[in-house]
């Protein structure tokens, strides 16, 4: 008898190389290498590896960090200290440190819009205030409720300040959909002057550059010392300027995790 066939195997084709695939592919791959080592300068720049935090802007400063319910952990009051590395980046590690110098002052958060009181403030404002840091409280401000209100919330909160007190802190940085940019600025005045009348203090105005050029009166701005939030430069693109909060990814001894950091002279 004649054995069949097998029919159990087909034939295999070889699959052509498409070379025009080929090099496309390995131009796509040196393109995004070229782009990522120069885009790299940038970034490291202002980051670092694993322990280390934001780059600190060259010169002489007074350091300060500001804390809210968002910091969690511990925090060692009497162990805040600013390390930098030879490269200028914060580092949580004393043996990579060439520099440290102490935190000078503290601005915390007590209160936004007409109810909210932060969590941690009691506690973080107590602290504080047993030490030789200088502290300041500030309230986050919400444009679509009274002013006055959020006035009185932020006094009753915080209470008495003592005479090394820093001022207190209107922090504004949104704008309510539907205002205007009179009513917001009116309403700013009514809350700084009845703060600043309370406290017997001009109080502070924190604000981040885009948002103080875009929606801030000129007069506000220079008849209150001005805190100016502006990341990644090497300055704030703003004059005047009394303190400056350069980053929200600094690492400090004694902190857990980022901390907000600002510098005054």
């Amino acid at each position: 008898m004649a054995k069949k066939k097998s029919t159990g195997r087909k034939s295999r084709k070889r699959r052509q190389v498409n070379w025009q695939e080929v090099k496309a592919w390995i131009l796509l791959v040196l393109i995004g290498l070229v782009l990522y080592f120069l885009a790299r300068p940038v970034v490291e720049e202002w980051t670092a590896g694993p322990g280390a935090g934001a780059k600190v802007p060259s010169g002489h400063w007074q350091y300060g960090i500001d804390l809210s319910h968002h910091n969690g952990g511990r925090i060692e009051w009497d162990s805040l200290f600013v390390m930098t590395d030879r490269n200028g980046y914060t580092v949580r590690d004393l043996a990579d440190a060439v520099d440290v110098q102490p935190v000078r002052f503290v601005f915390i958060k007590a209160t936004e819009g007409v109810t909210h009181k932060d969590t941690r403030f009691a506690d973080n404002w107590k602290e504080a205030g047993k030490r030789t840091l200088s502290r300041g409280a500030y309230h986050y401000y919400r444009p679509n409720k009274d002013p006055g209100a959020q006035a009185r919330h932020f006094i009753k909160t915080v209470g008495p300040l003592k005479y090394r007190d820093l001022p207190p802190v209107l922090d504004i940085e949104t704008f309510h959909a539907g205002g205007s940019k009179e009513k917001l600025n009116a309403d700013l005045r009514i809350w700084l002057e009845t703060v600043g009348t309370h406290y017997g203090k001009r109080p502070i105005v924190y604000t981040y550059e885009s948002f103080a050029r875009d929606y801030l009166d000129k007069d506000i701005l220079s008849d209150y010392p001005v805190w100016i939030a502006h990341y990644e430069v090497n300055r704030p693109r703003w004059a005047g300027w009394d303190y400056w909060q350069f980053t929200d990814r600094a690492v400090v001894h004694g902190i857990h995790g980022h901390v907000d950091m600002s510098v005054t002279k």
